[in-house]
Order: C-alpha cells, then sequence, then structure tokens
C-alpha cells in the first residue's frame, strides 16, 4: 500500500483536469461550469433535481414492463445508467439523486468513470471479454502480470497470493473450503498422505466421517452471503435463511457496543471480553469443531455494528491458541471505505488473518492468503470452470489507478471525519432522529439509527438523495469514495429536512 500512499499525490483540484462527463451526459446535465461541486468530475451535477414522485411515470411504465420477465418485488428504484454520472444517479423521468448507498455499497468511484470507461474499451478487455478463459485449466499468457498489477499490488499485509472468485458468497464459500481442506490435511499428517479408498467412497454417499464433523463459527448478526453453504454463516434477517437446509454450525454474540462509546468504556469493554470468552468456549465445545472463525471488520446488513480493534486483536489470539483459521470477510469494509484500503487494517494485528475475503467496489471477488499450505494438496479440489473473471480483475486494476491517482483512501478518511462531525452537531438537534452514531475513524462508512428508518430512506428520495438501512433500525452511508465535503454538505442538509418534515 506503500504506493497509496506516496508523497505528492492529492486530488485533482483544477478544472481542466477534472474527470470530464462524456459530451451526452454534459447536454444531459447541462451544469454551470461556474458552480462545481466535485473535484474530481467536470460535468457532474451540482445538486439533486426531483421532478417526479418516485417513481415517476416513466420509471412506473418501465418497473411493469420489467415484471412480466423479472421480479421487481426488491426494486429500490429503476436507473438510467446512460445518464447516471459521478455521484449522482439518475431515473427515467430525470430525477437526479445523489447515490450515498451506491449499489449496495459497490461503486467505488463513480457512475461513468472515463478512466473505466477507457480501461473497458482497451483491446486487453475486449479479448478477456469475448475469450473468457476457463481460468483453472486455460488461462491467459498475462493472467499472472494481470494479477500482479491489480488484485495482488493491494494484497492485505502478508497475504500474497489470491483465489479468484465471482462475487462475495462464492468467495466466502470457496474460502470454507479451503479452511476444510486445510483442516483435514492437518489431521490427515500433511499433504503427501493420501486419501483412503473408505474416505473416496464415504464423499461419494455426502458420509465423509472427518470432514461431515466440522463448521464454521460465525457471529451472530453478521451477514456472509446468499448461497447454500454462506448461509449457514449468515446470521441477519430470516428471510435469507427460510426453507433452505443449513448446517449445524456456531454462532457467537458480537459485541453489542453502547454509544457515545466514551461514555460507556467499561461495560463495551465487558461485552467484548464476554463475546472472545464466548468464541473460545465454542471452539472448545462444539460438537462440530470450527476450521475457521469468519467475522465482518463491521457487520454491516446486520445493523453497522462496531467492536473495538482490541475485541480483533482479542480475536486472532484466540485463534491462533485453538489452531483455527480467521476469515476477515472485507466484501463491504474493503477497498477505501473506510479511510484505509482494508478495514481490518485498523486494527494493528500482530500477524495478518489466513483469509481476507474481497468483493464489491473490487467489481470482482476472491479470497487473499499467505500460508501455501491453504492451497489444497491436489488439483481440481478448488475449482470450477470460470474460477474468477479476467474483465473483472482489469477493472479492478483500473479502479485501484484511480484510487491512487486521486488519492481518494485518504479522501474518504478526512471527508468521513468532517461528516461525522457534522451528523454529531444534528444529533445534538435531533436527539430521537440521529441515535448512536456509529463509525467514527472510519472513513464514511457511517451510521445511526432512527425511530422511523423506513420513512427515513423513502423520504430522503424527495429531497434528492439515495440512501440504504441496515439492520432493524439503522440508516447506513456507503457514499463512493470520490464524495466530498460539498456532497457531504448536500447530504446533511438533506438530512435535516427528513427530520424536521414528519
Amino acid at each position: 500500500m506503500a504506493s497509496l500512499r506516496a508523497a505528492g499525490m492529492r486530488p485533482i483540484l483544477a478544472a481542466s483536469k477534472r474527470i470530464a462527463a462524456p459530451s451526452t451526459l454534459r447536454q444531459t446535465l447541462a451544469v454551470s461550469s461556474s458552480r462545481m461541486v466535485s473535484s474530481y468530475y467536470q460535468g457532474e451535477a451540482q445538486g439533486p433535481v426531483v421532478k417526479t414522485d418516485i417513481p415517476g411515470p416513466k420509471s412506473q411504465e418501465a418497473i411493469t414492463k420489467l415484471d412480466t420477465v423479472f421480479d421487481t418485488r426488491s426494486l429500490n428504484m429503476l436507473a438510467d445508467y446512460t445518464k447516471s454520472f459521478g455521484n449522482y444517479i439518475v431515473d427515467p423521468d430525470g430525477n437526479t439523486l445523489l447515490d450515498v448507498y451506491a449499489q449496495i455499497a459497490s461503486i467505488p468511484v463513480g457512475y461513468n468513470n472515463p478512466a473505466l470507461v477507457k480501461a473497458a474499451q482497451s483491446p486487453e478487455m475486449v479479448n478477456s471479454i469475448i475469450n473468457r478463459p476457463a481460468l483453472g485449466n486455460f488461462p491467459s499468457h498475462d493472467w499472472a502480470s494481470v494479477l500482479e498489477t491489480g488484485i495482488l499490488k493491494v494484497a492485505p499485509k502478508g497475504l500474497n497470493q489470491v483465489f479468484t472468485a465471482m462475487a462475495g458468497s462464492d468467495a466466502n464459500e470457496t474460502a470454507y473450503k479451503a479452511a476444510f481442506m486445510w483442516r483435514r490435511q492437518k489431521e490427515r499428517g500433511g499433504p503427501a498422505v493420501e486419501f483412503t479408498e473408505e474416505e473416496m467412497e464415504s464423499a461419494m454417499n455426502n458420509q465423509s466421517p472427518g470432514a461431515s464433523q466440522l463448521s464454521i463459527l460465525s457471529f451472530k448478526t453478521g451477514f456472509h452471503g446468499r448461497l447454500f453453504g454462506s448461509l449457514s454463516t449468515t446470521r441477519s434477517k430470516p428471510i435469507h435463511k427460510l426453507d433452505i437446509p443449513a448446517f449445524d454450525w456456531p454462532q457467537a454474540t458480537f459485541p453489542q457496543l453502547k454509544y457515545p462509546l466514551e461514555e460507556h468504556v467499561e461495560e463495551n469493554a465487558k461485552a467484548e471480553a464476554d463475546a472472545l470468552a464466548e468464541v473460545e468456549h465454542l471452539i472448545k465445545n462444539w460438537h462440530l469443531p470450527p476450521a475457521a472463525v469468519i467475522v465482518e471488520p463491521i457487520q454491516s446488513e446486520g445493523g453497522d455494528n462496531h467492536a473495538s480493534p482490541a475485541f480483533f486483536r482479542g480475536l486472532r489470539e484466540v485463534t491462533q491458541k485453538h489452531g483455527v483459521l480467521m476469515i476477515v470477510d472485507e466484501v463491504q469494509t474493503g477497498v477505501g471505505a473506510t479511510g484505509k484500503f482494508w478495514a481490518h487494517d485498523h486494527w494493528d494485528l500482530p500477524t495478518p488473518p489466513d483469509m481476507v475475503t474481497f468483493s464489491k467496489k473490487a467489481q470482482t471477488a476472491g479470497y487473499y492468503f499467505g500460508n501455501p499450505e491453504l492451497r489444497p494438496n491436489k488439483p481440481y479440489r478448488q475449482f470450477n470452470t470460470w474460477m474468477g473473471d479476467p474483465a473483472r480483475a482489469i477493472l479492478f486494476r483500473a479502479i485501484i489507478e484511480e484510487i491512487e491517482r486521486h488519492n481518494l483512501v485518504e479522501n474518504t478518511a478526512k471527508v468521513g471525519d468532517y461528516l461525522f462531525g457534522k451528523i454529531e452537531e444534528l444529533a445534538k438537534k435531533y436527539p430521537q432522529d440521529f441515535q448512536n452514531l456509529r463509525g467514527k475513524g472510519q472513513g464514511t462508512f457511517i451510521a445511526f439509527d432512527n425511530p422511523k428508518r423506513d420513512q427515513f430512506l423513502a423520504k430522503a428520495k424527495k429531497f434528492g438523495v439515495n440512501i440504504g438501512g441496515s439492520g432493524a433500525h439503522a440508516v447506513r452511508l456507503r457514499p463512493m469514495l470520490i464524495f466530498e465535503k460539498s456532497h457531504a454538505d448536500i447530504l446533511l442538509e438533506a438530512m435535516e429536512k427528513i427530520v424536521t418534515s414528519w
């Protein structure tokens, strides 16, 4: 990460050096150059524009058509991505909203980013798209270079290898497989020990005597995906898990911190100590011994639940003490949103996690690891046709270059401090509407509770903001890395209008 902190790298402020919108976007947005809000995007909207109810008539017509062929019941809003630009998402009715939800924390450097457009139009990208390789069998001659100049360029400290995947759930499930194979390999006596006939026969009957007696330990209110295996570690909402068979795997209590933190130091320390004691108890006593513990740096879908760096250092100590792997799920927290490239960089761990999973803002997915023993002892054990997507790896490389060029991780840290301080002021004026404010020092990864949360989210669109929630009561902020103080001021003004319009 030294390259991301290189001296002399600053956001490009001169208007002539801003990222320019394509001509069609500039015409659509018709922004006055005398009131530019963005330091990065020339032609970005100077503020939200709400022309109709959301959804408006054009959106409603399109949604009705879509619903005949696609389930629209979870639809938030219909977007016109040909007109969305920078921090703003535009719908078919011309409503232009400041987007601080960013495709559930998945857009890193703005809509229609010209640097990403350029990468997408490169011969290298075209080749990767139209000649998509089955990476395990037929990787491209330059696949090592693509990885080294992109995904591995920002690998977490101590983790120098990667298994690429398709999505966050996929990344976690392949990490679980790696953990189980690692554990059974140790129990057999090492990678050179061959499988017995009994093991191979029982595996074909879903009766593997060793593997079926293992588990993955996760935390209550955690979220690790919706695929079949990852669902057994997801604990945030019943709707995710209903009717799906699940493994009998343990869950520990994630510390339930009280806010403001400075007023509840002893209570919070006890909550974290109790949680660590519960983790250790489950590792030692659960009838299916955990091969790994998986944890989010900030429980995102479960309500933006935080814990201190000391808690995570303690968790690392417990896992190492008992020979259990530690998997850090950075699917939502990774790639700069917390003011560090990886959220676990805040913890100052004495030794790195065993695996770190990623997706979302990376626009690709997979897990990083360092221990060569986490490579299975034989080919085809960790395998599928695609094993990731070179096109998305190339896109992540362009994202990394854009983050580096504009110093966007540091920008996010500074803007986050500013935004948090301003929301603190709102909380003093409207204490019932901004409760349990959390995320201080965590970039723009900020949340608060609101007793009318769903109404808050709906009203936000009326005031030109697309914003999301999590857990039962949390309003979570997930702006892009190009979000600046000027955008924060627009958001803050809108939030005050929301809570004064009940």
